[in-house]
C-alpha cells in the first residue's frame, strides 16, 4: 500500500478543508487543518483584515513540513494554502514527495462561497489579496488542477484517482 503526503491547496473559499478531510477519509489517511497550525499572531491579523506575509506564513508553512516529515510512512492530508511556489517548496523540506491538488474556482463563487461562512476567521476582503499573491504549480511540481464548480465529493475522487495513477508511474520506473 502506497502512502501519501498531500496538501489541498487554493485560496480561502476553496474547499480545502471539506475536500481534504474527504480525500484523506478516502485514502485512508490522517487529516490535519492547515488552519489549525497558525500561530495566534497569524489568525489575529488575518481575523483584522490584515493579509499574510512571506514572514508570517514562514513559520507556519514549516510546521506543516514538520507534521508530514512526523507521519513516517503513514498517509496524511493537510489543508493548506500554499499559495506560491517558495510556499511549497518549504512544506518539501519536510517531505519531498509532497503532491499538491490545487482546488480552483471562479472569483465569484469563490466570493459567494466565503459569504455564507459566517464566523470564519477570513474575512471575505482578503480574497483578492490571496488571488494577487496565488502562484499556479508549475509543470515540474507533482500536483494537479481541479474545477471546484464539480462537488467535494466528486473532487476528492478525482484526486484519488489521480494519486494512484501517479504512484503507478513511480513505482514502475
Amino acid at each position: 500500500m502506497s502512502t501519501h503526503h498531500v496538501v489541498v491547496m487554493g485560496v480561502s473559499g476553496c474547499g480545502k478543508s471539506t475536500v481534504g478531510a474527504l480525500l484523506a477519509r478516502e485514502l485512508g489517511a490522517g487529516f490535519l487543518d492547515g488552519d489549525s497550525l497558525h500561530p495566534a499572531h497569524n489568525v489575529e491579523k488575518m481575523a483584522a483584515g490584515i493579509p499574510l506575509d512571506d514572514d508570517d506564513r514562514r513559520p507556519w508553512l514549516e510546521e506543516i513540513g514538520r507534521c508530514f516529515a512526523a507521519a513516517e510512512g503513514s498517509s496524511l492530508v493537510i489543508a493548506c494554502s500554499a499559495l506560491k511556489r517558495s510556499y511549497r517548496n518549504l512544506i518539501r523540506i519536510g517531505a519531498e514527495d509532497t503532491r499538491f491538488i490545487h482546488l480552483h474556482g471562479s472569483v465569484e463563487l469563490l466570493t459567494a462561497r466565503m459569504a455564507s461562512r459566517p464566523g470564519h476567521f477570513m474575512p471575505p476582503s482578503l480574497l483578492a489579496s490571496q488571488l494577487h499573491t496565488l502562484e499556479a504549480l508549475e509543470a515540474d511540481e507533482a500536483g494537479v488542477i481541479l474545477n471546484i464548480a464539480d462537488t467535494p465529493d466528486m473532487l476528492a475522487a478525482h484526486a484519488a484517482r489521480w494519486l494512484t495513477a501517479i504512484n503507478i508511474g513511480v513505482q514502475s520506473q
